[in-house]
């Protein structure tokens, strides 16, 4: 019961941080400067990470794919699998587990490490409030950045399975980009990048909320950004099952076309 009561006490205060910070997006300055900032520390500095991760998965998946294939005489439909796979799951379920791992562990330490030193309550001395000043920027750059990384991340993976498909299997890259425009709907591009935007709202929230709650010191923080990746990454994965099924129900509502 115990354990109930607390998971109900921290969905209760992640909900009032969503109200608190929806509130600021109506409220003038929207601190764009800060937002901004923001962009560039999640975006540009996580693009690296992002794109070898994704590089090296889909050449991991051409590789094995092409084997297991080669047994049924289906080894040239390896683009297909790829960048289906990479596009509609791996490309945002792994862009986000990075993030969470990278953004929502500094987020937390950063706004934790605040807290405990009561940076945080000079803040709101000052009448500022630490929700506009701290909380809605990185929330907002969140939203935007995950989307734009997870779309280059899709095309690097399937860019890594280019690679492996025309130096170890020896395909041309036009009958693999064939295959890709085969497979590939405008509808696969949207339900997978449709995810990120739940996945960046769960890392931004998390991590904030975390931080903003931390206490005990050096100790807490460290325990504050542990908690931050395991809620994250399990929130991400647990999301991800019905968010496929919400985007399968709508393609089989809606039919062919774009889906």
């Amino acid at each position: 019961m115990f354990r109930l009561a607390r998971i109900l006490a921290v969905v209760g205060e992640i909900t009032l941080l969503t109200r608190d910070t929806i509130r600021q997006l109506v409220r003038r300055p929207w601190e764009l400067e800060l937002v901004m900032d923001q962009m560039f520390r999640i975006g540009v500095r996580s693009l690296p990470l992002v794109g070898l991760t994704l590089v090296f998965t889909g050449a991991v998946m051409a590789l094995q794919v092409s084997y297991t294939l080669a047994a049924y005489g289906a080894k040239l439909y390896v683009g297909s699998f790829v960048s289906l796979s990479v596009v509609r799951e791996l490309g945002p379920v792994l862009t986000a587990v990075m993030l969470a791992a990278r953004v929502g562990a500094g987020i937390t330490a950063e706004l934790g490490s605040m807290n405990v030193t009561e940076q945080i309550d000079a803040l709101r001395a000052l009448g500022a409030s630490p929700v506009k000043k701290l909380v809605w920027p990185r929330l907002a750059a969140l939203l935007v950045m995950v989307p734009v990384l997870t779309i280059c991340a899709d095309t690097l993976g399937v860019l890594g399975g280019l690679y492996v498909a025309v130096a170890e299997i020896g395909q041309s890259s036009e009958y693999y980009w064939s295959k890709v425009r085969e497979m590939l709907l405008v509808g696969d591009i949207l339900s997978g990048t449709g995810k990120t935007f739940f996945f960046a709202y769960f890392i931004g929230i998390i991590a904030c909320r975390n931080g903003l709650t931390t206490t005990g010191g050096a100790t807490g923080v460290g325990r504050a950004t542990t908690n931050t990746v395991v809620a994250a990454s399990l929130a991400i994965f647990i999301s991800n099952f019905f968010l496929a099924k919400l985007f399968l129900v709508i393609q089989t509502t809606f039919g062919g076309g774009v889906w």
